[in-house]
C-alpha cells in the first residue's frame, strides 16, 4: 500500500502523466458508456442495418456542428411525427362512417441552403376501402401548393424528389428547391420561416386510420454525420473505444506477461530450454510480422479474436525476451535466491514469487506505452480491409471512407473523425508510458 502511494505522488509530479492518465479515464467513460446504452447486439444490428433501419438519415452528410463554423447555414435533418416535432390531428367523423384526418407538421427554416430530401411515411388501416391522402405545402407567405393525391396501401412511402408531376408543376424545378422559394422565384435562397405540411386523408370505414411520419434530409446530422449507406457515424465511433482498448490492453498485457514468463523460465532453466526459446526468438525477429498478420486474415479467418491471438503470439518472441533473459540472469544469482533456494522453494516459486516480481516495475511502462501499437496495429489491418467485418471499428470507418472515395468527394470529415480518436487515443498511453519510464527507470529522470 505504500508503495502504491509513494508511486501515486511520483506519478502525480508529471503534467504528462495526469495529462494522460485524464485522457485514458475519459476513453474508459466513453466505453463504459457505449456498452452500456448500446449494446454489443444492438450495435452490430444498427450498423448492418439497411434503409429500413436508416431511413430517418440523410446520405453523406458532415455533422450538424459544422454549421459553427460556416457563415453559410446548412439545414439540419429532423423528423415530426406523433412523438417529435410541431404535430397536429383532427379528425371530423362523418354519419355514413367515413372520417377526414387532417395531420399538420410545422416547422421553423432559418437556413440558407435546400433540403436534400423530404419523405412521407405513412401507415393506414382498413378493411376493403383503400384511404385517400391529400398533401398540401404550405409557405411562409401563406402560398399554397397542391403536392399531390394518392391512394393509400398499408405501409407508403412518398417522395418529393421523386414525384415527376410535382416537378412538372414546378416547371422543372427540382421540388425541395422549389418548394422554399417563396413567390420570388429569382430569389436563389430558401425563403426563411415557418412551413406546414397538411395531409388530409379521407378514410370510408369507421375503423380506418392513417398515420404519417414526415422526413427532412437536411445537408448536415448529429454529431458525427452520416455515410453513403445513411449510417449514423456516432455509433462506430462511440464503439471504436472499446474495441480499440480491449484489443490494445488485452494484447499488451498478454504480449508482456508471457515475454516476462518465458524469459524467466529461460534464465533460470538454460540448457536447452533457454536455447530452444533463444532460437524461436532469433526466427521470430527475421518473420514479417504484419504480413502474416495480413495473411492470417485473408486465407484463415478476420476475427478480431484471431488477429488478437496470432499478434500476441508473434509479439512474444521479440528483441525484449533477450534484454529481460540478461536481467534475469543478474537477478538469478542474488542472495535471496539463494536463501530461497536453500529453504527449499520449488523452481515454479521461484520463478513465480522472486524472479518475475522483481522486474514487474520494469514490465509496467512497456506495457502502458505499447497499447497504441497494438491499437494503431487493429486500425492497420481495418483499413487494409482485414478488420473483423461484423465490428463498426475506427479503422472500418477509415477504410469505409476510401472505398467510397471520401476524399476526392471532400468528405473529410468521415476519416478526420475516426483519425483524431485514434491519435487522441496513442497520445493518452504515450504520455503516460513516458511518466512511468521516468519514475521506474531513474536514469530518465530530470537532474
Amino acid at each position: 500500500m505504500k508503495t502504491a502511494k509513494r508511486t501515486l505522488k511520483e506519478i502525480l509530479r508529471y503534467p504528462s502523466a495526469v495529462i494522460g492518465m485524464v485522457m485514458i479515464f475519459i476513453l474508459l467513460m466513453v466505453a463504459a458508456y457505449t456498452m452500456i446504452t448500446i449494446p454489443y447486439t444492438q450495435a452490430i444490428a444498427l450498423w448492418r442495418g439497411g434503409e429500413d433501419v436508416w431511413y430517418q438519415n440523410p446520405k453523406v452528410v458532415p455533422p450538424s456542428w459544422f454549421n459553427w463554423f460556416s457563415k453559410e447555414k446548412k439545414p439540419v435533418s429532423f423528423v415530426i411525427n406523433e412523438t417529435a416535432g410541431e404535430y397536429q390531428r383532427t379528425v371530423d367523423t362523418k354519419s355514413d362512417g367515413s372520417s377526414v384526418i387532417t395531420m399538420t407538421y410545422s416547422f421553423d427554416y432559418q437556413y440558407d441552403d435546400f433540403p436534400q430530401d423530404m419523405m412521407l411515411y405513412i401507415n393506414s388501416s382498413y378493411q376493403s376501402k383503400k384511404p385517400f391522402l391529400s398533401i398540401t405545402w404550405m409557405t411562409p407567405e401563406d402560398q399554397q401548393v397542391r403536392v399531390g393525391d394518392m391512394i393509400l396501401d398499408s405501409s407508403s412511402t412518398y417522395r418529393f424528389s421523386q414525384d415527376e408531376k410535382l416537378k412538372l408543376k414546378l416547371l422543372g424545378e427540382d421540388p425541395q428547391v422549389a418548394l422554399f422559394l417563396g413567390e420570388d422565384k429569382n430569389n436563389a435562397v430558401p425563403l426563411k420561416g415557418t412551413y406546414q405540411v397538411i395531409l388530409s386523408a379521407v378514410a370510408w370505414e369507421p375503423e380506418s386510420t392513417v398515420n404519417a411520419e414526415f422526413v427532412m434530409h437536411g445537408q448536415v446530422y448529429g454529431i458525427a454525420g452520416t455515410d453513403i449507406y445513411r449510417r449514423d457515424l456516432k455509433v462506430a465511433l462511440l464503439w471504436g473505444v472499446p474495441v480499440a482498448l480491449a484489443f490494445g490492453l488485452l494484447a499488451a498485457l498478454g504480449t508482456s506477461v508471457f515475454t516476462m514468463v518465458f524469459a524467466a523460465i529461460g534464465a533460470w532453466y538454460g540448457g536447452w530450454i533457454d536455447g530452444l526459446i533463444q532460437r524461436i526468438t532469433e526466427v521470430n525477429l527475421v518473420l514479417p510480422f504484419l504480413s502474416i498478420l495480413v495473411m492470417v486474415g485473408t486465407f484463415y479467418s478476420r476475427s478480431i479474436w484471431v488477429i488478437l491471438g496470432v499478434s500476441v503470439l508473434l509479439s512474444i518472441f521479440t528483441g525484449q525476451i533477450k534484454s529481460l533473459r540478461a536481467a534475469f540472469m543478474q537477478v538469478k544469482e542474488s542472495t535471496y535466491i539463494e536463501a530461497a533456494k536453500a529453504y527449499g522453494a520449488s523452481n515454479r516459486r521461484l520463478i513465480l514469487m522472486y524472479l518475475i516480481p522483481r522486474m514487474i516495475p520494469t514490465l509496467i511502462p512497456g506495457l502502458v506505452s505499447s497499447v497504441p501499437t497494438f491499437v494503431f496495429l487493429e486500425a492497420s489491418l481495418a483499413v487494409l480491409g482485414l478488420g473483423d467485418p461484423t465490428l463498426p471499428t475506427w479503422g472500418k470507418l477509415i477504410n469505409d471512407a476510401f472505398v467510397n472515395g471520401a476524399l476526392y468527394k471532400g468528405q473529410y470529415y468521415w476519416i478526420l473523425e475516426p483519425a483524431v480518436l485514434l491519435m487522441f487515443t496513442g497520445l493518452a498511453f504515450a504520455l503516460l508510458g513516458f511518466a512511468l519510464d521516468r519514475i521506474f527507470n531513474p536514469r530518465l529522470r530530470e537532474a
